[in-house]
């Protein structure tokens, strides 16, 4: 099995489960991710996310075999692959529950894309991360979307065009990843993490995560009515009423 998953106290953990492959991302982990994503969204048990790895690696990126594989197909026939990753990704955004990335070792290409797609990025001091396609003539295309917004063009490119291996205390300065924890205590952070948010209002933190990235397409002013509109719907939602009266109590 290349994807194993647990539900426990509202957090759906996907684990990679190709430890001998590096958890490579070949089109049947793609295709669980998928279905698990869609799972997710219709599961109220669900309240959020863990994406996690068994062995060594969080995710070295694409299966190399159906990549080599690949150059015998059509154009046609491999951006449908590629899209299927990309569904992935915007699965994750989409999905109005939080995604946390839980990383440890190495998160490359693919691999790294995926940790960023997600919300919130925990990552284990000694990680690292890298796009190292431009090292074997290819691109790091679909994961540049996110890394450019998260980067900014210059150290975005600087990434991608060297290939280099990025510690965790430098994805963090860069805007990779949310938090560094020693690696002792990342399973304890990120389980006290994952029990906050589960505990958290799911109407809250779906109009919280909606409006994030909905900004993404919008203006200042844009930006600053959208925020309105979503105020007027989480004032008028019964968890809002409840925390609030529960505050004025204390």
């Amino acid at each position: 099995m290349s994807l194993s998953v647990a539900l426990t106290g509202g957090v759906l953990s996907l684990i990679l489960d190709r430890p001998e492959k590096r958890n490579a991302l070949d089109q049947a982990t793609i295709s669980a991710l998928l279905g698990e994503l869609e799972h997710a969204e219709l599961d109220a048990d669900v309240r959020v996310v863990a994406l996690r790895r068994a062995g060594k690696d969080f995710c070295a990126g694409a299966d190399l075999d159906e990549l080599l594989a690949s150059a015998t197909l059509s154009p046609a026939e491999n951006e449908a692959s590629a899209l299927r990753l990309g569904e992935v990704f915007r699965g994750m955004r989409a999905l109005p529950k939080p995604v946390v990335a839980i990383v440890h070792g190495r998160a490359l290409a693919g691999g790294a894309g995926l940790a960023t797609a997600c919300d919130l990025v925990l990552a284990a001091e000694s990680s690292q991360f890298g796009y190292p396609e431009i090292q074997r003539g290819f691109v790091p295309a679909m994961v540049m979307t996110m890394l450019r917004r998260l980067t900014g063009e210059r150290r975005a490119f600087d990434l991608v065009a060297t290939g280099r291996l990025v510690p965790a205390r430098e994805a963090l300065q860069l805007g990779l990843i949310s938090r560094v924890v020693p690696d002792a205590e990342l399973d304890a952070t990120a389980g006290a993490l994952l029990a906050q948010l589960a505990a958290t209002s799911a109407n809250a933190l779906a109009l919280t995560k909606r409006l994030l990235y909905d900004l993404d397409a919008r203006d200042f002013a844009d930006g600053i009515a959208q925020g309105a509109r979503v105020n007027a719907l989480a004032r008028a939602h019964p968890d809002f009423q409840a925390a609030i009266a529960a505050f004025l109590q204390k």
